[in-house]
């Protein structure tokens, strides 16, 4: 006797394979925005911490150089003496260069127009602030303050409208 077994192919129909494929569609529609928007976040993130730790540097220089602040970002990648005017490469106990370096370099910029730049413009002026569109650095430090912000545009701004040039 014989059997004959009917054997029946399932598979996906075309309607199912497009509905799958609208459905994930949607989802990427709403996805990637968002994903958008975290990175961009991440960005004023970065500032935020890079400003903290420049000006945490900043104060903990002037702590122990008599209250006075660098009158260039770079002597906060050296070593120094308590008055911060003499300045080496190394430590030098013997001429009292104990102190630093408080970074180890500047950190790019991780946001804005100037995005990747590490130069700092400098000023020494009390009431100066950061003038618009100063070159290509990223940072301005104003050492009669220690103040220290991203060097950006006013244009530049976060996700909620703030300037980067204000944090």
């Amino acid at each position: 006797m014989s059997s004959h077994r009917s054997h029946r192919v399932y598979g996906f129909s075309l309607v199912e394979l497009v509905v799958v494929i609208v459905i994930m569609g949607i989802l990427a529609a709403i996805a990637i925005p968002r994903l958008n928007r975290g990175a961009r976040r991440a960005g004023a993130s970065a500032l935020k911490a890079d400003l903290a730790s420049l000006r945490r540097a900043v104060e903990l220089y002037a702590a122990e150089h008599e209250g006075k602040y660098p009158t260039q970002m770079s002597q906060m990648m050296a070593w120094s003496d308590r008055t911060g005017l003499l300045v080496a490469t190394a430590k030098d106990v013997g001429q009292k260069i104990v102190f630093g370096p408080y970074l180890q370099e500047m950190p790019a910029l991780p946001v804005g127009s100037r995005k990747g730049a590490t130069g700092v413009y400098e000023t020494v002026n009390i009431g100066d602030v950061p003038p618009q569109g100063t070159a290509s650095k990223g940072w301005w430090f104003n050492s009669a303050t220690g103040d220290v912000r991203a060097n950006l545009p006013d244009s530049d701004l976060d996700e909620d409208g703030v300037q980067y040039n204000t944090y």
